[in-house]
């Protein structure tokens, strides 16, 4: 069994907010597999979610080509938030989601998915962004 210090690092203090400071600016991003396929129920959970501006992609996720989620991290500055419609929207794999999640949070990005309500503001939803492959 892997000890808890090895899943969490000694410096993490799961009470603590991520961002330490959020803006309150959230920033979307939606996807959909095709071209065929539309968004528009995506963006307006993300529009009803207060994103003050929307990222698009027409990719499958089984690509990293993704233009627009590049563009959209590229984007995001510390203290935002970004949002997604749910956790298969943003990631190709549980292990892809768990790295851009981590990412985020090193420059102290919040990360919220509306579908699975998870936040990385609240004590919750910051175990999840937390856990590293085991050594």
């Amino acid at each position: 069994m892997t000890p808890l210090s090895d899943v969490f690092g000694a410096d993490d203090d799961l009470l603590v907010a991520s961002p330490a400071l959020p803006t309150e600016i959230r920033i979307g991003y939606a996807r959909v597999s095709t071209g065929g396929q539309k968004l528009d129920r995506q963006i307006d959970a993300l529009t009803e979610a207060r994103c003050r501006r929307i990222f698009q992609d027409k990719k499958s996720g089984k690509t990293d080509t993704r233009p627009e989620l590049k563009a959209c991290h590229a984007f995001l500055q510390t203290g935002d938030t970004l949002v997604v419609p749910s956790l298969d929207r943003y990631g190709r794999s549980l292990q892809d989601l768990v790295n851009m999640v981590n990412e985020l949070r090193t420059r102290g990005i919040g990360f919220t998915s509306l579908h699975e309500k998870l936040d990385t503001l609240t004590p919750g939803g910051r175990l999840i962004p937390r856990f590293r492959s085991p050594r």
